[in-house]
């Protein structure tokens, strides 16, 4: 048995399910990352947690997994071709920890995929941008010269 320290359930509101974010573009960061081994347990993939920072689903997580280090090359070329996407998109070329990609803005493009396992639809990131490119550089004329993301 553990104490729960007089937790009263009145006090919090209750947890709900998560369904998969609508595709599109979204500004987010990476808050966390972590190199776990496989399942078959013959390499290593990095996990990196991206957050959502603006909008209806500000705050909401979506994963990436790199399969860095594995035996198939085509899965490690594509994990590094992604990785280099990551980096161009935030601007740090040349990383010497995954730590350095943490919370720098980018632009992450957000796909549903079918989940093998349960059939459910989950999310996918499916790419990467820098954040300036998600933005127009000019304002337009119906915006009376303002920045069309400033209101």
């Amino acid at each position: 048995m553990s104490n729960l320290n007089g937790f009263n359930a009145n006090e919090v509101e209750p947890a709900v399910g998560f369904d998969p974010i609508p595709a599109g573009k979204y500004l987010a960061v990476i808050t966390e990352s972590e190199m776990k081994p496989t399942k078959s347990g013959v390499g290593k993939f990095l996990q990196l947690t991206f957050q959502i920072l603006e909008g209806e689903f500000k705050g909401r997580l979506v994963w990436a997994r790199l399969n860095l280090d594995n035996p198939n090359a085509t899965t490690v070329k594509i994990a590094r071709a992604e990785l280099s996407a990551i980096c161009r998109a935030v601007g740090v070329m040349a990383p010497k920890d995954s730590i350095e990609l943490h919370n720098l803005p980018l632009v992450i493009t957000v796909a549903h995929k079918k989940r093998q396992d349960t059939s459910e639809i989950t999310n996918v990131i499916k790419g990467y941008a820098r954040k300036d490119a998600a933005m127009p550089k000019v304002p337009t004329a119906g915006n009376n010269g303002k920045a069309p993301w400033k209101k």
